[in-house]
């Protein structure tokens, strides 16, 4: 089975004062003088990957991830440390790296499919199975060029993942494609993942990182800045996201394990949240389809010009169920004074499927908590949604239909075919 341990792991390129400094390094490099000094996008990076775990890479452009999954794969080499790789790895790094423009999507698959250890026997056993799930039909027999990205995306994918790997590496090049070859990815990878395939993958997708990875590792300046459960380390890259000058990002564990990130810049804050049942009493287990209300106290520790009250429901995975805020409801409140208190009620019926939930909050002046972010507060509330008084569903909502069924009897039908 596959695994990956990385021990020390760094990177720098030499900078030179200008293309002198260069030359006479070329061609003295025995020369006792510097005229280069290094410049560092990774550093003293330490993880391991055993068989079977499923693990995400985040952090912003420029933290070093592509580096870093290219030192993986070998594509290029590190300056300190080494890594450690075993069984079959497939890697999608670089949209349509092995492909010719000039040849066909055919021809392409037999030359970057034996780049891959692929043998002729193996492509052309492989090929209709590749064809299938590429869906581009008689785009198969024309040239790559002609290809969109969307298009490159689907071959590739296809191609890397004809067989089952030990190792799959996947970069943000699955960004590129359509909403509906996402999905079937992701469907494809998570069966790997189920058949054993250890997994690493680089993505901005909230969703695709918690949804899919056991655990996730965030990067920062070519460092690793926190590891950890993909929740919580995604709650902690957003804040980081936001942050400006000035504010501040915490993380809180409760007592159920979890960790609480809170940041922004503290000209107001959320002093307390509460669901309400219809009899206004706060409960933390709530039945489908019931009416809450959801009651949000805010006290202003400055004077804000504009201020706007957003919140997030999350399953437990961390994924968003649904979201508003007091903008999209044109509800902002102006001109909130030092000191100043506000109680928000939003009332809704819990239209949610069985599950544990957590509520976020943010506090900030525009529809975005990227602009002013006075806080925000994950995990703010957790609560529990029941089946109660309703017949069993599946899913995550309810979504409950009336149901009309027309019967028509076999003589009437026969009768009206004829006519």
């Amino acid at each position: 089975m596959g695994s990956i341990h990385v021990t020390n792991l760094g990177k720098a390129y030499k900078q030179y004062r200008n293309q002198w400094s260069r030359l006479a390094e070329w061609i003295s490099p025995s020369s006792a003088a510097v005229r280069h000094h290094l410049k560092w996008v990774l550093r003293d990076i330490n993880f391991k990957i055993e068989s079977g775990e499923a693990v995400g890479i985040i952090g912003i452009n420029g933290a070093g991830k592509s580096t870093l999954l290219k030192l993986i794969t070998g594509t290029a080499q590190p300056t300190t440390g080494n890594v450690t790789i075993h069984g079959k790895v497939a890697a999608l790094l670089e949209l349509g790296m092995g492909f010719h423009g000039e040849f066909t999507g055919r021809q392409n698959v037999h030359m970057a499919g034996q780049l891959i250890g692929l043998s002729s026997e193996e492509i052309n056993t492989l090929m209709p199975q590749i064809e299938a799930f590429a869906e581009i039909g008689e785009y198969m027999d024309e040239p790559v060029r002609v290809y969109s990205s969307g298009m490159q995306m689907r071959l590739a994918f296809s191609l890397a993942t004809a067989k089952r790997p030990d190792v799959l590496i996947v970069d943000e090049a699955l960004s590129v494609g359509d909403a509906y070859f996402q999905h079937k990815s992701f469907d494809r990878i998570r069966e790997f993942r189920k058949q054993g395939t250890t997994l690493l993958i680089v993505s901005h997708d909230k969703g695709a990182i918690q949804s899919v990875c056991d655990r996730a590792i965030l990067l920062d300046a070519g460092r690793i800045a926190k590891e950890g459960e993909p929740e919580e380390i995604m709650d902690f890259y957003n804040a980081m996201i936001a942050e400006r000058e000035n504010q501040t990002v915490r993380q809180e564990k409760l007592s159920d394990g979890k960790v609480k990130t809170i940041s922004g810049t503290g000209e107001a804050t959320v002093t307390s949240i509460a669901l309400l049942n219809e009899s206004g009493q706060p409960v933390e287990v709530v039945d489908v389809g019931s009416t809450v209300t959801l009651k949000i106290t805010v006290r202003a520790n400055a004077h804000i010009p504009r201020l706007i009250l957003g919140y997030m429901i999350k399953d437990r995975l961390g994924q968003p169920m649904y979201g508003t805020n007091t903008s999209l409801k044109d509800r902002p409140m102006d001109e909130v004074q030092p000191g100043e208190e506000l109680t928000y009620a939003f009332t809704f019926p819990m239209n949610l499927g069985q599950g544990s939930y957590s509520i976020a909050t943010a506090l900030s002046s525009t529809e975005t908590h990227l602009v002013n972010n006075y806080e925000w507060r994950d995990l703010a509330l957790v609560f529990t949604v029941m089946n109660i008084s309703h017949e069993n569903f599946a899913g995550c909502a309810w979504l409950d239909p009336a149901i009309n069924i027309d019967r028509m009897e076999p003589a009437l039908l026969e009768g009206k075919q004829v006519s």
